[in-house]
């Protein structure tokens, strides 16, 4: 009899284990699946710029520094993008490309200001749609990232409850993912306005 209960626990040991590391890879499954939403959005939002660049050439033929600022800008954050693709959740890689998406955000900025002194441009038809797509796309954007920090709080949460935190480095799992937090915090909290 005894050794009908000593099996009995080891089995449903195993059976808890096979649990905590499904868990941990549905959870880790779950976050990457939301970075590639975040992928998805940005590649938008960066095949929008150069539509956007291209259009405000004839009208800003004196501001080439800023409209180069501007697909500079973009380039660096697609190439951050590119390797945060790579591994999502990283912190390095988070963090390059929360830097780059700060500089483009800013540069998209400067844009901003300097087509405000041509009410030309602002009333294109062609520049307003863009506009509105961009502003669409942010939205996305902002939305993408608090279900990908979403994810990744679930997934380290879990990762560092007891007794997972003990299974977590054998099953691949040695470290906590990182979240997706831009360095202006009310970028978080409200998209930015593109006015032309």
């Amino acid at each position: 009899m005894e050794l009908w209960i000593i099996i009995a626990i080891l089995v449903l040991l195993v059976f808890y284990i096979v649990r905590v590391y499904n868990q941990l890879v549905a959870l880790k499954n779950r976050y990457q699946n939301a970075f590639a939403q975040i992928d998805v959005q940005l590649k938008r939002r960066y095949d929008l710029i150069p539509n956007l660049v291209e259009t405000a050439k004839a009208y800003l033929k004196h501001e080439r520094e800023t409209l180069e600022a501007v697909v500079e800008a973009r380039n660096q954050a697609a190439a951050a993008l590119k390797n945060a693709s790579a591994a999502p959740g990283d912190a390095q890689a988070m963090g390059q490309l929360a830097g780059a998406e700060g500089a483009l955000s800013n540069a998209l900025g400067r844009l901003n200001v300097v087509m405000e002194a041509y009410p030309d441009l602002k009333a294109n038809q062609n520049m307003m749609q863009l506009s509105e797509e961009l502003t669409s796309t942010e939205n996305r954007v902002a939305f993408s990232r608090q279900s990908f920090n979403d994810s990744v709080m679930a997934y380290n949460t879990y990762r560092q409850s007891f007794p997972p935190v003990f299974f977590a480095s054998m099953f691949g799992h040695p470290t906590d993912a990182t979240l997706l937090q831009f360095e202006d915090r009310e970028a978080i909290q409200k998209a930015p306005e593109v006015k032309f």
